[in-house]
């Protein structure tokens, strides 16, 4: 007979203190707790990575070894799990082939019904595949952009060429090239290119026709500087050096195929037709017109085809991604459209008891769509599954069939299990999640008074229709619409016509060796203090260098590759886990050792470590309420909203001069109460004269606006117009003015 319940006991996974729960089974159960309590630790790292690892130990070693790697978490005991399915923010990525249809599939389907009903007939289902041979057009490999030498790059017009004005390396005054442009005798390599006429200018860069026109004595094997930039870099991509990658990635950009113009497909591919389109046309066209379109398909011997198509098509619309379309590259989604995306596999699947997992589903959902999400969860559950999400927004609070909080607060105050019960009952609780439901932020009634106007000029990317826009500067503005309205692509251009310090939602990069103090980049003056302390060189105080364990190369462990078995790590006899060799350990300051640094909090350190860069970046992570952090604590520990406020805390900084900062959602992993935090940080930055711009869904940032610029009406090319700008006491008449009034 099936357990009942998850039975969870002693779990000590990174904060959690040998805790016990136990979790119904075939319900809808949320998460709740500050960022960094630990809910993460509890739903991910220990129940969906036990269920994993079990799932894993079921097939042969030759499998096992190339499935994905599950850390088995520290506890007494885990029963009644169930296969396990993640559903993560982690956003898609891939790689330039990658496009919402490939990783739905119904791109696959799309192939198939063209392979067996286009006109002309084109024949099997790869002829319409840009990742095959047979199918992709070969100008572009089937990617449908080019690289081409972005030419404007390539010279500095104030410069001469003694003076370096070809930006290339190499082609400098004492460079490899330098003497074939400026000795041939063809070119003043004294005055500013500027000066120059547009021919002499043409020659330099093109040779050829251009150089023959000059009259001038140019070698007859003379070569433009592009010619010669294409056949070193372009037409030579075996081993390429990080150098020579850094190079074209300077001097180069990606063009639309000519041939293909960005169909991906070969001639006959893309020139087949069904019900009068292309593939490329429907690839081009929005979910949800494409899902009207194929209903139209009639013939019966590909009514199986049509119909799972639609099937999948349809998934996606419901989930609030029918603005997508399928030609859209993996990599520009959002980490929001990233986990629905994800979803849409699941929705037809026929396998019940399973366990799903969600980080955050409401994640870049305007509050008018997170309907369409509180129903899919409900879906999965009521089909017999298991439903466990990590989750911050109310209305899905208030939907679980039980509520479960991890506090009481975060870091080493956190990890224990503070509440379990309905939504409610936590309303009448006094927890950290009971008391800022209660509370609201109020709407902003006196904004501040901008100090000029920062304008977007017609932007035309996406679905922006020739949008031009000024944004006040000095304030807090805020872009609200639904998701896919066009918020992102006006930041994006804000962002692409003026110089911006930006804080998105792409993850922090971390490795084992990553910590706070790593991650802000204070690590050198860390060395620095020590050595002036000490006297020896500051590499000595760097555990990747000089002054690491040799035996462990600075880690403090030593791990043993066991195959096809988890790795197994053990303290490192030599160092005891310190890290740094003996001699290193015996200089202080302020009597610590750098290894005791490891072990302090951040509010700990503040008052320790006598150096003014190194307390000024402390302060910033104190200030959006990571002073609990320790110095040494792995960035692989953090959850979502301590890495969001990581970013935030290293972008902080006095400026000389007012600039522009733009947030992308800066509440993604937040606890209602941290959010008070962040518009704390927002608003010391405006009393800097800084100019916050912010794309947010969250309805106490939204508040707190000094003015409020919404897009839509809908998403996609039902999106891209501004339906309102202004203070957010008076607008009205929008999706975003009917979810403040109804909070």
């Amino acid at each position: 007979m099936p357990e009942h319940t998850i039975r969870i006991r002693g779990a000590r996974t990174n904060n959690l203190k040998r805790l016990d729960v136990d979790i119904p089974r075939g319900r809808l159960v949320v998460f709740v707790g500050v960022s960094g309590s630990g809910k993460s630790s509890l739903v991910f790292d220990t129940i969906a990575a036990e269920a994993g690892h079990q799932l894993n130990e079921t097939y042969p070693p030759f499998v096992r070894n190339r499935l994905p790697k599950w850390t088995r978490p520290e506890t007494e005991g885990i029963a009644g799990l169930s296969p396990v399915v993640v559903i993560d923010q982690r956003r898609m990525g891939g790689n330039a082939r990658s496009t919402v249809g490939t990783v739905t599939d119904t791109w696959t389907y799309l192939r198939l019904l063209f392979s067996r009903i286009s006109s002309p007939h084109v024949g099997e289902s790869n002829r319409f595949s840009f990742n095959d041979p047979t199918g992709m057009c070969l100008t572009c490999s089937g990617i449908g952009e080019v690289v081409v030498s972005a030419v404007d790059r390539f010279l500095d017009l104030d410069k001469s060429l003694a003076q370096g004005a070809i930006r290339l390396p190499g082609f400098g005054d004492g460079g490899y090239w330098y003497a074939q442009y400026a000795d041939i005798g063809a070119f003043d390599a004294g005055t500013p290119l500027r000066e120059w006429t547009a021919d002499e200018r043409q020659a330099l860069l093109h040779g050829g026709e251009h150089a023959a026109r000059l009259g001038t004595k140019t070698p007859k094997d003379y070569e433009g500087i592009v010619e010669r930039f294409e056949r070193i870099h372009l037409r030579t991509t075996d081993n390429l050096s990080d150098r020579k990658r850094e190079i074209i990635a300077r001097f180069t950009r990606s063009e639309t195929c000519p041939d293909c113009l960005g169909d991906r497909l070969n001639e006959a591919g893309r020139t087949a037709t069904v019900l009068g389109h292309t593939i490329g046309g429907m690839a081009r066209m929005e979910i949800t017109e494409l899902t009207g379109l194929l209903q139209q398909v009639t013939d019966p011997t590909v009514a199986p085809v049509a119909a799972a198509l639609g099937d999948r098509l349809r998934a996606m619309d419901t989930i609030g991604l029918g603005y997508l379309h399928l030609g859209r590259a993996t990599t520009s989604l959002s980490g929001g459209e990233s986990q629905r995306i994800k979803t849409v596999k699941h929705l037809g699947s026929s396998l019940i008891e399973l366990l799903y997992v969600f980080d955050e589903p409401t994640v870049g959902l305007h509050p008018h769509d997170i309907d369409s999400m509180a129903g899919l969860l409900r879906q999965l559950r009521d089909k017999g599954n298991t439903v466990l999400v990590v989750e911050h927004d109310p209305a899905i609070m208030a939907i679980a069939d039980q509520i479960i909080e991890i506090g009481p607060d975060a870091g080493a105050d956190g990890g224990q299990l503070v509440f379990q019960g309905t939504f409610e009952e936590l309303r009448a609780a006094r927890t950290a999640t009971s008391t800022a439901l209660d509370r609201r932020t109020p709407v902003t009634t006196s904004p501040r008074t901008a100090s000029g106007t920062i304008t977007v000029a017609d932007a035309t990317r996406n679905n922006l229709r020739n949008l031009t826009v000024d944004i006040p500067a000095g304030v807090l503005t805020v872009l609200t619409g639904v998701a896919g309205s066009g918020k992102s692509s006006l930041a994006a251009e804000l962002v692409a016509q003026h110089d911006a310090v930006v804080i998105d939602q792409k993850p922090v990069s971390t490795n084992r060796r990553s910590t706070p103090v790593t991650y802000t980049g204070i690590a050198p003056a860390v060395r620095k203090l020590f050595a002036r302390h000490s006297g020896v060189p500051a590499g000595q105080f760097s555990a990747n260098s000089e002054g690491g364990c040799p035996d462990c190369n600075g880690l403090g462990v030593i791990r043993t590759d066991l195959a096809f078995m988890d790795g197994q790590e053990t303290v490192c006899e030599t160092c005891e886990g310190r890290r740094f060799t003996e001699e290193v350990l015996r200089h202080r300051v302020n009597g610590l050792s750098i290894a005791d640094l490891d072990d302090l909090t951040v509010t700990d350190a503040l008052g320790q470590l006598p150096d003014k860069r190194i307390r000024e970046a402390l302060q910033h992570l104190e200030r959006v309420g990571l002073g609990y952090l320790r110095l040494g604590q792995p960035l692989t520990t953090l959850s979502g909203g301590e890495c969001q406020r990581l970013k935030t805390a290293k972008e902080l900084r006095v400026a000389a001069e007012p600039a522009l900062y733009v947030l992308d959602e800066p509440t993604t992993g937040l606890h209602l109460r941290d959010i008070s935090v962040l518009l704390d940080v927002l608003d010391r930055l405006l009393d800097q004269r800084h100019t916050v711009v912010v794309i947010e869904h969250n309805l106490d940032v939204i508040r707190r606006a000094d003015q409020l610029i919404d897009l839509g009406p809908g998403p996609g090319r039902h999106g891209g117009r501004i339906l309102y700008q202004g203070p957010v006491t008076r607008i009205e008449g929008t999706v975003t003015a009917a979810a403040l009034r109804e909070a």
